[in-house]
């Protein structure tokens, strides 16, 4: 019975291992479709077909900006009160590059998240009951002369007002802090398959600008579990995840026919014109 038991568990333990190597493998020999859209700075794409990846369709894409003086820099977008589409917000700012930002009041506009810009604070964090802190209030991300960089939350209840940074958008949960994976926890939102958006830092300073689609058979979505495996392999030793769902979006300037580079799911469709109004954005522009 024991010798039973213990060929039952070596056979799962092997499955397991070689399931993730199967992911891994077909990650890494993907051949991506990529374009240069500005100094040192290029787009990503690739559809994983035939349920190759976590035994889905995946259909992802990302711009990837050098850590080189002559890329362009990063900054936030936003506006207090209406929602305008990551497109319109790219456009209004004459941007390279912009994928949506942090989470937001789809009734009544504005972020629910902390951001401040330039400086100034836009928004302070919509506690939740009990004012337990949410998820997305546990990181940021930060920018500082045109540089960006993602901080964890220090448990403080004032932490993002304390901060220093010019810049700073709340949201997470926290994906990977120098090199380190974060624990997350079993909560559906992390759980469950989504359309998900999010960016990395790589060792060299190189930044992601990543999104996953979903809800679509073309593309099924991603854990959070399985966003952070793909952060990794990509390179990124930090990594955070932003508001996804119907809100992601990547938009680049001067790409196929609107810029749009992903599928939005808004719509329903496996279009490019699927996209959701949001409060704000990350973009990337010539910096003066």
């Amino acid at each position: 019975m024991k010798s039973l038991f213990k060929i039952l568990l070596l056979t799962l333990v092997s499955s397991s291992i070689y399931a993730q190597d199967a992911d891994s493998l077909a990650f890494v020999k993907a051949k991506w479709n990529k374009k240069s859209v500005a100094k040192k700075t290029k787009v990503y794409t690739y559809q994983f077909a035939d349920s190759t990846l976590f035994k889905a369709n995946q259909y992802i894409s990302f711009v990837e900006v050098r850590n080189h003086k002559k890329a362009p820099g990063f900054a936030i977008g936003y506006d207090k009160k209406e929602l305008i589409k990551t497109s319109d917000f790219a456009k209004k700012y004459n941007a390279i590059a912009a994928i949506n930002g942090t989470f937001f009041d789809i009734k009544n506009g504005g972020s629910v998240d902390f951001i401040k810009v330039n400086d100034t604070i836009i928004n302070q964090n919509r506690q939740e009951k009990n004012n337990i802190r949410a998820l997305h209030h546990k990181a940021a991300v930060v920018i500082n002369d045109y540089k960006l960089g993602i901080k964890k939350w220090d448990g403080s209840g004032t932490w993002e007002n304390d901060l220093t940074d010019k810049n700073i958008m709340l949201s997470g949960p926290l994906l990977v802090l120098d090199n380190e994976k974060e624990q997350l926890d079993s909560v559906p939102f992390n759980k469950l398959r989504h359309p998900r958006t999010a960016i990395g830092v790589k060792a060299n300073g190189n930044v992601l600008l990543l999104t996953v689609d979903g809800r679509q058979a073309n593309s099924a979505g991603m854990s959070l579990f399985e966003l952070t495996k793909i952060m990794k392999w990509l390179g990124c030793t930090s990594a955070i995840n932003l508001d996804g769902g119907g809100s992601t979006a990547l938009w680049v300037s001067g790409y196929g026919e609107n810029g749009v580079v992903n599928h939005p799911s808004d719509n329903k469709k496996w279009d490019h014109e699927g996209e959701r109004k949001v409060a704000n954005v990350i973009f990337i522009k010539g910096k003066p």
